[in-house]
């Protein structure tokens, strides 16, 4: 059963994302990712660009002139990269439709309340996700309570964001993750394995039973995930990047999101959580 089948009446990690605005709207951003962000040249990019630098791509509308080519022309990293719609909150709530180009006294603080945001929008994702698993209903409050701090926290001026402990936040919020993770992990039967942090590149695990496996920060770069069972698994902050999900069961993965989708090679028969898109590409 996935999380959106099992989420209580009215609320479902899809809803919630879209009443957070946690989804990309890129023609509502300035283009944020595409500048303040460096990236060095690699399997995921085709050069070096340095933080606060437009990307030589970058159009004068804010649009990417290369887009629709993206893979083809090197830049898979692009691809695969979700703000959580950080870009359009810092550009139309946090300075107020003013666009660093036309205002360049403002880019400094722009780009430097960006990878803020992200984080925070990020965290927001997680929180929404957690209020939507019935078998995390008793810490329902402290999730509440923590989404609402951190969206009142999202609100803050580009000062307040930039003046943001925002690891130290992070931190906290992620306390209380792990205890939605370890509850609902909890309700799958039988012993679950423990790869936290493991070094999986390459890995053979075609057919895996990985159902309610903690496999929280996991490198799984290129592993054979064909046919695994993943239901239930806790997949934050797990290294997806060409990860074989062919065949895969990802229903009701914990923490699942769409950039680690798109890192990620799939098929017809990879079974998707509903609050999450089949990547094209797949």
């Amino acid at each position: 059963m996935s999380q959106q089948s099992e989420a209580p009446s009215g609320h479902t990690p899809s809803a919630a994302a879209d009443r957070l605005g946690l989804r990309a709207d890129c023609g509502s951003c300035f283009a944020l990712c595409c500048v303040a962000l460096p990236f060095a040249a690699s399997a995921d990019f085709a050069f070096d660009k340095d933080a606060g630098r437009p990307c030589r791509n970058l159009r004068e509308d804010f649009g990417c002139g290369i887009h629709a080519r993206l893979r083809a022309e090197g830049f898979s990293g692009c691809t695969v990269f979700d703000c959580f719609g950080a870009g359009q909150k810092v550009s139309r709530d946090t300075f107020a439709g003013w666009d660093w180009r036309r205002h360049p006294h403002i880019a400094a603080d722009m780009f430097a309340v960006f990878p803020v945001m992200r984080v925070l929008h990020e965290l927001l994702w997680y929180l929404s996700e957690s209020l939507a698993l019935p078998a995390a209903r008793p810490l329902h409050g402290e999730l509440r309570a923590a989404l609402e701090e951190t969206e009142q926290l999202t609100r803050g001026g580009a000062d307040e964001l930039r003046a943001l402990d925002v690891a130290a936040h992070r931190e906290k919020v992620n306390g209380l993750l792990l205890r939605t993770s370890e509850r609902v992990r909890a309700t799958v039967p039988g012993k679950k394995k423990n790869r936290r942090g493991a070094d999986l590149m390459g890995a053979r695990l075609r057919g895996a039973d990985l159902r309610g496996a903690n496999l929280r920060g996991a490198l799984l770069i290129a592993a054979d995930l064909t046919r695994a069972d993943l239901s239930a698994a806790d997949l934050i902050g797990a290294d997806l990047r060409d990860a074989d999900l062919s065949g895969a069961d990802l229903t009701g993965a914990l923490f699942l999101t769409q950039a680690q989708l798109n890192a990620a090679r799939g098929d017809a028969a990879t079974r998707v959580p509903g609050a999450l898109t089949r990547p094209a590409h797949w």
